[in-house]
């Protein structure tokens, strides 16, 4: 194969009308894996609204993935109980805001995914640095966090509740 005619890249030719031996890529080509038609799944959107629902059932695997994730990226400025007291503010940086405050409990999925991913204030954008699927297990942990803080009594076991010093 090295002994054949072949045209160097950039290389003059005489064969096309252009003289020129690279050829325009056809329009609307999309390289291998970059064809991204879930939108829901690579925005975090349906529509034009941010999504309310995860792209994939939340399993106990993609939560585990998430917390691990979330250890990884977001705790040094969002603590490990997501309340916004990471490392990075006893360093005198700002404080970002609790995960477990009204505004943040009520948004949606979405939210979450799209400040991961094209950042949000002063938090850089990690869509380069974290790949989809583990941006939504990020999302589904930070729900998980959010219910570990806010969990009504009722939601505990009848049986686990004498754990909390709870009536049955």
């Amino acid at each position: 194969m090295h002994d054949q005619p072949k045209y160097k890249p950039l290389a003059a030719s005489t064969f096309f009308a252009d003289g020129k031996a690279a050829r325009p890529q056809v329009p609307e080509t999309v390289a291998r894996g970059q064809l991204k038609m879930d939108r829901h799944f690579y925005t975090g959107r349906t529509g034009k609204e941010l999504a309310a629902t995860f792209p994939f059932p939340v399993t106990k695997e993609i939560l585990a993935r998430g917390q691990e994730r979330f250890n990884i990226y977001c705790t040094p400025c969002h603590g490990l109980l997501g309340d916004g007291a990471g490392m990075v503010v006893e360093r005198g940086f700002r404080r970002p805001p609790s995960f477990h405050i009204d505004r943040l409990r009520e948004a949606p999925p979405g939210h979450f995914f799209d400040a991961i991913t094209n950042g949000f204030g002063a938090m850089a954008s990690y869509g380069s640095r974290i790949p989809p699927r583990d941006r939504w297990a990020i999302a589904a942990y930070i729900r998980a966090l959010q219910l570990s803080q806010h969990a009504p009594l009722s939601d505990v076991p009848a049986e686990e509740r004498s754990r909390f010093g709870a009536e049955q």
